[in-house]
């Protein structure tokens, strides 16, 4: 008797039935829109009634090939999309003083030379970042007990940064985007198998955390803050373990924030304190991360 390979599966595949699809016969009813198998049919897909259906699809999709490119464990590095590298940043300070010094009594461009005077201060972490990406690449790609892998919101300024250090390191990185009503585009640093673009925010966070192993927060505004803050109240409230949470840049973080003040309020607890603590540079925001996990 000859033996017959047991099938690999009893029942077709969805591309399968797809395709066998696509072989009927052209009549009033196979071309009507009812007719169309449900996973193929955008229009259904994209009703409102179907939100959860996308939300649990926008929640796999990116757990699915992060599995497969065998990605279990990230370091998280935040920043503001609105700090660029040193160069443009002086760039942008000489447009706005050239501008100014055209209208040296409107007010409005004095203020636009100011900000930029920040920026160009604050440009500094974009530096740091990008040496961070490479430490953490570099270090992780010889150490036998850890591969990190960097993870940024995949947009420009400190994410480009820490993107583009783990490419100038040789290694991959994730960005995870966002769609926003106003031109969004991943930075070109981010590997692109792992470049992901997320409608719903709460599912994108939820993929920040799933494999973090530490999370370093640089100079930002509401996005940043966001972020920092809901990984803060998750640690605090138990809900997940906890990482090392680095915030990078101690004068910028202790004047945009007050943790004293919210000890003194009675708001939060004085051992809260210890949820993260601060750096002022890539090197020492590596080593708080190698003394939590004793890698070498």
């Amino acid at each position: 008797m000859t033996s017959k390979k047991l099938p690999d599966k009893t029942f077709p595949s969805a591309k399968d039935d797809l395709g066998a699809s696509r072989l009927a016969v052209d009549s009033p009813q196979t071309r009507s829109h009812s007719y169309k198998l449900a996973y193929n049919d955008k229009e259904f897909l994209l009703r409102d009634e179907l939100r959860p259906v996308r939300l649990q699809l926008e929640l796999l999709k990116p757990d699915l090939i992060q599995e497969e490119l065998g990605i279990s464990s990230t370091v998280v590095i935040f920043g503001s999309a609105r700090l660029p590298e040193t160069a443009k940043a002086a760039e942008k300070l000489q447009q706005a003083q050239e501008q100014w010094g055209v209208y040296p009594d409107d007010a409005e461009l004095a203020r636009k030379v100011e900000i930029a005077q920040r920026v160009l201060a604050n440009s500094c972490y974009y530096d740091e970042a990008r040496e961070l990406g490479r430490l953490i690449t570099e270090n992780s790609q010889q150490s036998s007990k850890c591969e990190l892998v960097v993870i940024t919101g995949g947009g420009p300024g400190i994410m480009e940064a820490a993107n583009r250090g783990a490419s100038d390191a040789g290694g991959k990185s994730i960005g995870l985007n966002i769609v926003l009503p106003f031109e969004q585009q991943p930075n070109p640093y981010i590997t692109p198998e792992l470049c992901f673009q997320f409608h719903y925010f709460a599912i994108r966070k939820m993929h920040f955390l799933k494999r973090a192993h530490a999370l370093v927060a640089c100079p930002g505004g509401f996005g940043t803050l966001d972020e920092l803050f809901e990984t803060l109240t998750l640690i605090q409230t138990g809900k997940i373990k906890p990482v090392p949470i680095i915030l990078m840049g101690r004068e910028y973080w202790q004047r945009v924030i007050n943790f004293d003040a919210l000890v003194e309020e009675g708001t939060i607890s004085e051992k809260d304190l210890s949820l993260f603590e601060y750096v002022d540079s890539a090197q020492e925001a590596w080593e708080a991360i190698k003394a939590c996990y004793v890698l070498k």
